[in-house]
């Protein structure tokens, strides 16, 4: 009888491990999550293609432009002002995307624009949640823009996240995010075939 009840709370636990964690696989559940102003202005850029090559290219656009432009909000708080220009420095970003791939000898075509219309998906990154939708953006598109995109908030500054992934861009790096998951996942496993083998069911 003791062992029969034993099992009973093993498998509640093993159900409680299973069950996903707030904010992962539930983005339709808003209460916890805190939306970001629509006064805000956006930057997402279109990958060639998912190629590995395709998608560092992207990557080296991301850092560089990145880089402008938030020493060049740094400073602003009105809406307004960082609108005028962000407006006003697309020649700089058009300038800066070419002088990226050419360093990378990257000879594609790209378009920067910017407007109040650019799509985006649905994301949830910590307590922030994105619904989909068209947003002002600088959208830059490199070549055919068939590729796995990058996204963030030019202002206010939130380009320290990597909303195209849920997940910070510091923790998106090698030897980070993958493998603290891959050890919670392989704890989480221990746990369950210890009690199983104490419990003689192994």
């Amino acid at each position: 009888m003791k062992k029969l009840v034993f099992i009973v709370i093993i498998m509640i636990i093993m159900i409680a491990l299973s069950l996903p964690t707030k904010g992962q696989g539930n983005e339709n559940n808003t209460d916890d999550y805190e939306v970001i102003p629509d006064d805000a202005i956006r930057l997402r850029i279109l990958a060639n293609s998912d190629s590995e090559e395709d998608q560092r290219i992207k990557k080296l656009v991301r850092d560089k432009v990145n880089e402008a432009i938030t020493e060049w909000v740094a400073e602003i708080t009105d809406i307004n002002k960082a609108r005028e220009l962000l407006e006003s420095r697309v020649p700089e970003i058009n300038s800066i995307v070419k002088q990226t791939l050419q360093d990378a000898g990257e000879d594609r075509d790209f378009d920067v624009e910017y407007n109040d219309s650019v799509s985006f998906p649905t994301k949830i990154y910590g307590s922030y949640l994105y619904p989909a939708g068209e947003y002002e953006a600088i959208l830059i598109t490199i070549g055919e823009g068939n590729g796995s995109n990058w996204w963030c908030v030019l202002f206010p500054p939130l380009c320290f996240l990597d909303f195209a992934n849920g997940i910070s861009v510091a923790e998106a790096s090698p030897g980070g995010f993958e493998d603290e998951v891959e050890k919670e996942e392989s704890e989480g496993l221990q746990i369950k075939f210890f009690l199983f083998e104490w419990l003689g069911l192994s």
